[in-house]
């Protein structure tokens, strides 16, 4: 399989160049540059924007598994003390993405020399935290061509102990979507209210209306969560503010409740409109469909892991997580598991430092179940 600390020293080299989503280009040249540093005998690559796809041919294929990492970092100003902190100020790999892009090669490698029988795709794709790289990369014709029968990946969890993985059959994660919501109304002197529309009053009274929506229009068996994290209105204080931007996020259980939400939040902007005589218009921005698991599949990979490796499996709930990759699930019979890394701090947090030992654990642990699954 290789010598697996390498995958270590590659994780720090892609932790130094984070990027955006789509604008992956260093990211890119590094991971093309590691591949095609393998044996090519039975390697056809391409590309797709700023993402990547690796076939490798098996000896005798009766299917196509896949395997996806995600390759961008987040808008966040690091503030870890390590040796190798992001070259890149303002952008960071505080998801773990570094992790997940070193993982995968790790396990190509494996399967580059270690032959299995079934062919692999390996997907090393861009713009997982936004606007969302799965689903188009799913449509795309490469991905026609090679669609995969069964597909998995993994995301790392800095609350689990390192050779631990958390996964359940079923919803794993959460229905998002993202929620922006600007009013225009009629500024003026803070003297004379009367001759204006205040944006600032009417954002006030849309947010704690929103916040009916959970309470009242879900059943209340269900989850649902609308968080309005940013508002933006004025420009000092004694004028009269003529707009207003409610930024947020809105998370269901359901898909059917996601459509609830969002019919309910029109109504409530159309009332806010009417009650306020101003103008709004919403833009749901990006959203991800649910990360659902395969039951039969996901079984056998926790039977596989628990009873033939030293990782540990821990059988979670599901989480208000938004991932795209159940883009992919929706199409494609699979799974996504946890992966324990033991951090004290949480995803996308500027002083995420999860732990290393976790790469070998899990090239180890997928290269095993790939000789389990792709040989049988």
């Amino acid at each position: 399989m290789g010598n697996r600390s390498q995958f270590v020293a590659i994780r720090r080299e892609l932790h130094e160049i984070p990027e955006l989503g789509f604008q992956e280009f260093k990211t890119q040249a590094y991971l093309l540059n590691t591949i095609q540093a393998l044996p090519q005998e039975r390697l056809e690559i391409k590309t797709w924007k700023t993402g990547i796809f690796v076939r490798v041919k098996g000896t005798a294929p009766t299917k196509l598994i896949g395997y996806r990492a995600d390759i961008d970092g987040l808008p966040i100003v690091e503030e870890t003390d390590l040796s190798y902190v992001s070259k890149h100020p303002t952008q960071m790999h505080a998801c773990g993405h570094d992790f997940h892009m070193s993982i995968a090669l790790g396990v190509l490698t494996s399967v580059v020399n270690t032959p299995i029988k079934d062919d692999m795709l390996f997907i090393f794709q861009p713009a997982e935290e936004g606007p969302g790289g799965a689903e188009p990369m799913l449509k795309s014709d490469i991905m026609k061509a090679w669609m995969p029968d069964m597909i998995f990946a993994l995301h790392i969890a800095p609350e689990y102990p390192v050779r631990t993985i958390a996964i359940k059959p079923g919803l794993l994660f959460a229905n998002t979507s993202e929620l922006f919501i600007d009013l225009k109304g009629k500024g003026g002197h803070a003297a004379y209210p009367h001759e204006t529309n205040d944006m600032v009053v009417a954002a006030c009274a849309l947010v704690a209306q929103l916040q009916t929506i959970v309470s009242r229009n879900i059943n209340p068996l269900d989850s649902a969560v609308v968080t309005i994290g940013k508002i933006t209105g004025g420009t000092v204080q004694n004028v009269i503010a003529e707009t207003a931007r409610l930024e947020g996020t809105m998370r269901t259980l359901s898909s059917e409740s996601m459509v609830k939400v969002k019919e309910r939040v029109k109504s409530l902007v159309k009332g806010i409109e009417v009650g306020y005589s101003c103008e709004c218009s919403i833009d749901f921005g990006s959203g991800y469909y649910q990360v659902y698991n395969e039951e039969q599949i996901t079984k056998e990979f926790m039977d596989f892991v628990q009873n033939q490796t030293e990782v540990q499996v821990h059988l979670c709930t599901e989480a208000m997580t938004g991932e795209d990759f159940g883009y992919m699930l929706k199409d494609i019979p699979g799974f996504m598991f946890w992966l324990g890394v033991d951090s004290p701090y949480g995803l996308h947090h500027s002083k995420l430092n999860p732990n290393e030992d976790a790469i070998d654990v899990a090239i180890s642990m997928i290269a095993n179940y790939l000789q389990f699954k792709g040989n049988k």
